[in-house]
């Protein structure tokens, strides 16, 4: 099994409305590729569901699949968010990923899939 297909969906109980759900996720763990020091992170989530949401659980054991996962901060956000617009299509989709200080330097990295203004134009 892949790591996208880890994520599981379920319905959108109201796909005619647009509306904004958001995760937050303060213990995100990967490791770094060039120390193998853990990184620790808060991931902000926020999506416009179309005919599918991601159910919390899968997306907790998802999360914790990159606790072994050498990567640069700015390759695991941007594939989180490919990995969540397969799994449902949303109609919007932001991934922040806020890093913990290391060496004196922390690391915010967004990935946004579709357009919220255009959303918010109706």
């Amino acid at each position: 099994m892949s790591v996208a297909e880890m994520l599981e969906t379920f319905p959108n109980p109201k796909p005619e409305r647009d509306y904004l759900i958001e995760f937050t996720c303060p213990e995100f763990t990967c490791v770094c590729p060039r120390t193998g020091q853990p990184d620790f992170a808060t991931l902000a989530i926020r999506y416009v569901a179309d005919r599918l949401c991601v159910e919390l659980k899968s997306l907790k054991l998802y999360f914790w699949s990159y606790r072994q996962v050498g990567a640069f901060h700015e390759a695991v956000i941007n594939r989180i968010c490919d990995d969540l617009v397969q799994a449902m299509q949303p109609r919007f989709l932001e991934v922040k990923g806020l890093f913990h200080v290391r060496g004196g330097i922390t690391t915010h990295v967004t990935a946004r899939h579709g357009a919220l203004s255009d959303l918010l134009r109706g």
